[in-house]
């Protein structure tokens, strides 16, 4: 499975003749949105192997980027198998009782609904799973959730979302905005395409771009495009797309980390079908019995807590914020005003200021509580001052004593260094 064609002659040749809106550096872009992604929506088997290395017509990395760019495919119908592991440590109970508590959702919290996306969505931020997806337009969507002994649907008909969880039987009901680009952000899932699109955005001279041969994925014939960091210091090991030789659109997405193991994202079709699916696949009626929420009746409650619902807008924003950084050289703001953006490329750190004070020492803490703390990071001095990273496998967070916030796919050096420079 011999590449095509080499890294240099890749990444500064023909990659380089790309439109430049292509080739504008977004590298902070590509581990955040990755990791919202995982959160909120999906990831695939490790065990999903590519199946036989088809034999397909050579094609250059900037060729199979348009390709990508060009796809557009409006109906679908396919199985997910998902696998996300950021190396988080295991909170046992506290996941459940962030989602149904802080964030005013999940079944059996007095002041939310089990079927709401933003919490039942959260449940995939790690962990195997697998999903059914099927898609007809802008305008039709679904996506089921297969758990053990039941199962969870979000389903986008017209005007219509509708979450339903058969566990608890429980029913949230949605609106969205029936015209091109308008849904809201959580009324559309991840695929391998919405992975692939926001990892195409880091291609220019930080990176290297090649075609890595050929795979057969979900029974279809596929070309594998390498995308690697040429930066030390990011956790970002590699990215490869697997790109359906016909329609162009990504049908697995993996990203490795720097520091080698398992992928951290893996994400991909073990089946897919590019047929209409039937009009029946998006109808739904609320079962006999079942509890229905309307969005707003979770708003309402979201007011009367106040703190939660101040919380969830933070959340909203700093999703937000980081989906919109593009590196500009040493020091300089993110896109539309957002943070100070320290570093270039993938070694991009963005710059928070909570105005605040940082996270409390165990000792000052005590107890078990303290311990826990304690446990989650490591301290670290510098010209900055004192702080305490908190680790994944691909972002990293450093949290100074002075309450600043310096984040990015980057090692724990490069957030020191980072913090350094800012002084």
């Amino acid at each position: 499975m011999a590449p095509y064609e080499s890294d240099d002659s890749t990444s500064t040749g023909e990659v380089d003749d790309l439109p430049s809106g292509r080739r504008k550096a977004a590298r902070y872009v590509v581990p955040v949105a990755v990791v919202g992604v995982a959160a909120a929506t999906i990831g695939l088997v490790p065990a999903l192997a590519d199946s036989g290395d088809p034999d397909l017509p050579e094609i250059t990395a900037a060729q199979l980027i348009e390709k990508i760019g060009q796809s557009d495919v409006q109906q679908l119908s396919g199985t997910f198998k998902i696998t996300t592991d950021l190396g988080l440590p295991d909170l046992g109970g506290l996941e459940s009782s962030f989602a149904s508590g802080a964030m005013g959702s999940g079944s059996g919290s007095g002041d939310g609904s089990a079927a709401d996306p933003s919490a039942k969505l959260t449940e995939l931020a790690s962990g195997t799973h697998t999903l059914r997806v099927a898609l007809d337009g802008e305008n039709r969507q679904k996506l089921s959730l297969l758990e053990n002994a039941s199962e969870y649907s979000l389903i986008h008909n017209g005007k219509d979302i509708w979450g339903y969880d058969s566990k608890s039987n429980e029913v949230f009901h949605g609106t969205a905005e029936e015209a091109k680009g308008e849904q809201k952000k959580e009324d559309l899932p991840a695929t391998p395409k919405d992975f692939a699109e926001e990892a195409l955005k880091a291609v220019d001279d930080t990176t290297s771009v090649t075609v890595d041969g050929t795979a057969q994925v979900a029974g279809r014939d596929a070309y594998r495009l390498l995308i690697k960091p040429k930066q030390s210091g990011t956790t970002v090991g590699a990215i490869i797309v697997a790109v359906d030789a016909k329609t162009g659109m990504p049908l697995k997405f993996t990203l490795t980390p720097s520091s080698g193991g398992s992928a951290v994202i893996d994400a991909g079709f073990t089946q897919v079908s590019f047929a209409k699916p039937a009009a029946s696949t998006f109808d739904f009626t609320p079962p006999k019995g079942a509890t229905v929420t309307e969005e707003g009746e979770l708003e309402g409650k979201a007011g009367e807590r106040g703190a939660s619902k101040s919380e969830d807008e933070l959340r909203k924003e700093f999703d937000k914020e980081l989906g919109g950084l593009k590196s500009e050289g040493k020091h300089g703001k993110g896109a539309e005003g957002g943070p100070e953006v320290i570093g270039e490329g993938w070694n991009s750190v963005a710059v928070f200021d909570t105005g605040g004070e940082g996270i409390p020492s165990g000792a000052e803490v005590g107890g078990d509580m303290g311990g826990f703390l304690d446990s989650l990071g490591d301290k670290v001095t510098g010209k900055f001052g004192s702080g305490t990273v908190f680790k994944t496998r691909l972002i990293n967070a450093l949290i100074t004593d002075d309450g600043k916030v310096y984040v990015g796919a980057v090692d724990k050096d490069a957030l020191v260094k980072a913090a350094d420079s800012g002084k």
